[in-house]
């Protein structure tokens, strides 16, 4: 197994607080955990991204600036990441980066120079392990009250919470005793 080059989030129920096809920056609260998690990552020079179904926009419910605007909080609150990977598509449209597809975390790795297997999904529900399994990525689960039980159950890895979560990659980079660069091979 290869060391974690990148380390991709879930925006909403992982990073942040589920707020439904949010626009408005003034009510992006952070997870808890979410800081101390991010830094725990970037101290070790790993790539952070975040990648985010947003329906809202094909809904006509959100306009892409304004999930610019809430992805710009999300920064001021928890620091810069390496790259984001939106899809602004509904669950209809059959288009490829809609997790489960795994488009988005095929364009973040690609992005960012990292091979697949060296990259972990962080997310909350099994739409997010399953993109993460079809890129040829890892994930970790992190459960809330709106992932389902065989989520979990079919899940291969499963932490509390997100600092559990961050802890697991961390622990896996000081057993492989390995320090990596964003986006540079081991």
């Amino acid at each position: 197994m290869s060391a974690v080059q990148a380390v991709l989030f879930d925006r909403d129920g992982t990073l942040v607080e589920d707020v439904p096809y949010n626009g408005d920056p003034g009510r992006v609260r952070p997870m808890p955990g979410a800081a101390e998690a991010l830094a725990l990552l970037r101290e070790r020079g790993v790539a952070v991204g975040v990648v985010s179904n947003q329906s809202g926009i094909a809904r006509g419910l959100l306009t892409r600036a304004e999930v610019d605007a809430v992805n710009a909080r999300v920064e001021e609150l928890l620091g810069p990441f390496d790259v984001w990977e939106i899809c602004p598509h509904g669950p209809d449209d059959g288009c490829r980066c809609r997790k489960p597809a795994p488009g988005l975390v095929e364009a973040a790795v690609g992005r960012l120079g990292v091979p697949a297997d060296r990259c972990v999904v962080i997310g909350d529900i099994g739409a997010d392990v399953e993109a993460a399994r079809r890129a040829g990525a890892r994930a970790v689960l992190v459960p809330t009250p709106v992932t389902r039980a065989e989520e979990v159950d079919a899940a291969p890895v499963v932490a509390p919470d997100l600092t559990a979560a961050v802890r697991l990659v961390v622990a896996y980079l000081d057993c492989v005793g390995q320090t990596v660069g964003a986006g540079r091979p081991a």
